[in-house]
């Protein structure tokens, strides 16, 4: 039957295939009867609906983050309004802001039996802090209104640590294991394809955006959210594990004993500190772009690029981590610091300038497919080597301590660059050989 998938005990009654199951059929390719062998048999029926809920509800958010992302909406935003000095903050608190509370967060999390309600309060909470940086903008001046933003950003930085310890959990009891990856693959890709289309129009005339375009812009972003909250929430998620009612600072601390008593997870975590290098030295390759061209017209060129990897390889990572997510985020690794090593060396042997305008756009684009190799094999690596309260532990420890780690390396790299920018993208491809050589040691845990 096309599209249902059979639990291991054996075959669910006979229905007639609807269009979301011949969909679904189509996109994982269900020959193998066993392929729910690590989900319960009534959640089996449901993984043809709940896969699309699910993909949509992150295509959603995919395209949220690139209206508000920090690297670019809202560092020019910042400018607009008058406040450049607060630039500084925004990536910190973007990024640390989610991960470091996140073992708390999991604590609240591992009580409740369905966790589908966090994700979609989670998923509100940045709907309301993204309309609160929109009403900053409208409403407010200069450093008040950047004050306003900087607040908001904390705010969705919070609600976003609720979404990410949730989703891995529930895409672990909603989707079997093997067809994961390939979920996150095609909703970066699908979401890629969007942001092709909204770079477009963004740099359309190549011209400066106004304070009402972006507090338009906000304002869609903040209807994706709700939109991707209100889809969540028709998942159909079945009562898993639960556990503690101890106080969730106490369940926090006793958390991080995993990093001492489990090995496996202790290497994935450095394994995956190692990799940070593949996110970190992408601005760096803006700046060197900065000094040949102007930053105006070469952002839209970046954002581009940025999204056309993301369109172009998210799929083919996702399929390939349904087979090995260990080796996909090997071969990422190589890729990201070849590309950094390959630049550095060059600039620092023939100059920053040595290829011209076009030359770090490119660069940029091979480490922004190898940033969603790395990225998705090591999502789709924690959520296929943990099951039942312990994905939900692994996750919140992991991404706490590379919260953490993300804020040290952040000012590592700063002192450096005051040596030069160069030698920070060196440095970082170093650090990324080290992350493939980790990964290398990895036990394989896609395949049983």
């Amino acid at each position: 039957m096309l599209g249902k998938i059979s639990p291991e005990d054996g075959p669910l009654p006979a229905t007639k295939p609807d269009t979301i199951d011949q969909l679904y059929g189509l996109i994982a390719n269900e020959e193998d009867a066993r392929v729910c062998k690590d989900i319960p048999a009534e959640a089996c029926r449901e993984v043809p609906r709940n896969f699309f809920l699910i993909l949509f509800s992150n295509v959603l958010t995919k395209l949220g983050d690139l209206l508000i992302s920090p690297k670019t909406v809202l560092a020019w935003l910042m400018s607009a309004v008058g406040a450049p000095a607060l630039v500084a903050w925004l990536v910190p608190i973007r990024e640390s802001g989610s991960m470091v509370p996140q073992m708390v967060i999991a604590a609240w999390v591992r009580r409740k039996a369905v966790r589908k309600w966090f994700w979609t309060l989670g998923s509100f909470g940045q709907a309301v802090s993204v309309a609160a940086m929109a009403a900053s903008v409208w409403f407010l001046d200069g450093y008040a209104a950047g004050g306003g933003i900087v607040a908001a950003l904390i705010v969705f930085s919070l609600a976003r640590g609720f979404c990410s310890v949730s989703m891995k959990d529930v895409q672990g009891k909603c989707i079997p294991k093997t067809r994961r990856g390939r979920l996150s693959g095609l909703a970066t890709t699908i979401g890629g394809t969007a942001t092709v289309i909204l770079t477009g129009l963004l740099f359309w005339d190549r011209g400066d955006p106004t304070l009402v375009f972006y507090t338009v812009l906000l304002l869609l972003a903040a209807a994706l959210w709700i939109i991707a909250g209100l889809l969540f929430a028709n998942v159909e998620e079945y009562a898993g594990e639960t556990g503690g009612g101890a106080n969730a600072m106490t369940e926090a601390m006793q958390s991080l004993s995993l990093l001492r008593d489990d090995a496996p997870f202790r290497h994935f975590v450095i394994t995956r500190a190692l990799l940070l290098c593949s996110a970190l030295a992408s601005p760096y390759f803006v700046v060197l772009a900065q000094q040949e061209s102007d930053i105006g017209w070469m952002l839209g060129v970046f954002l581009l690029a940025s999204s056309l990897a993301s369109s172009l390889s998210a799929s083919f990572w996702g399929w390939a981590a349904d087979t090995s997510s260990r080796r996909v985020m090997i071969r990422g690794a190589a890729m990201a610091s070849g590309v950094c090593l390959a630049v550095g060396l060059l600039a620092l042997l023939l100059g920053p300038g040595f290829g011209g305008a076009w030359f770090y756009p490119i660069a940029f684009f091979v480490l922004s497919i190898a940033h969603a190799g790395v990225r998705l094999g090591r999502k789709t690596y924690l959520v296929d080597m943990a099951g039942g309260n312990k994905r939900t532990d692994y996750t919140a420890v992991s991404n706490t301590v590379i919260g953490l780690l993300l804020l040290v390396t952040g000012a590592f790299t700063a002192a450096i660059s005051l040596i030069s920018d160069v030698a920070v993208i060196l440095v970082l491809g170093l650090m990324g050989l080290a992350g493939m050589l980790s990964a290398l040691r990895l036990k394989e845990v896609t395949e049983d």
